[in-house]
């Protein structure tokens, strides 16, 4: 895309990529998570067992996931990405504890493998 510096063409391309994301997304499930630490290690943390039950990615019928990046921004990953990057997660580093008092089980996955 060639640079212009006129608002008038900006907002057009703005409100072009605007209505692309709401045309991806309109009538899909989105699980959205918030983690406060990524921006720091540049990893998320992927729930897939609470308290003993399978939960998060195991039971999820979200289209897609969102990760909130505190202070950064957001990822939005296709739901069956976001599972294919977490087993190889877990078998490269094995599972986390986390969440309320460590009681759930997951990954932590490289935000860049998210963005692949």
């Amino acid at each position: 895309m060639e640079y212009n510096n006129d608002f008038k063409y900006d907002l057009l391309v703005g409100q072009h990529a605007e209505n692309f994301l709401g045309q991806l997304l309109a009538g899909k499930k989105i699980e959205v998570k918030l983690d406060k630490l990524a921006h720091r290690t540049g990893r998320v943390f992927v729930e897939f067992e609470s308290r003993g039950k399978p939960s998060g990615l195991a039971t999820t019928q979200a289209d897609y996931w969102c990760y909130i990046l505190e202070g950064v921004g957001a990822v939005i990953v296709n739901t069956e990405r976001m599972k294919k990057v977490a087993r190889q997660a877990l078998k490269k580093y094995g599972e986390k504890r986390g969440g309320d008092s460590n009681t759930s089980r997951g990954v932590l996955v490289e935000i860049g493998r998210l963005l692949k």
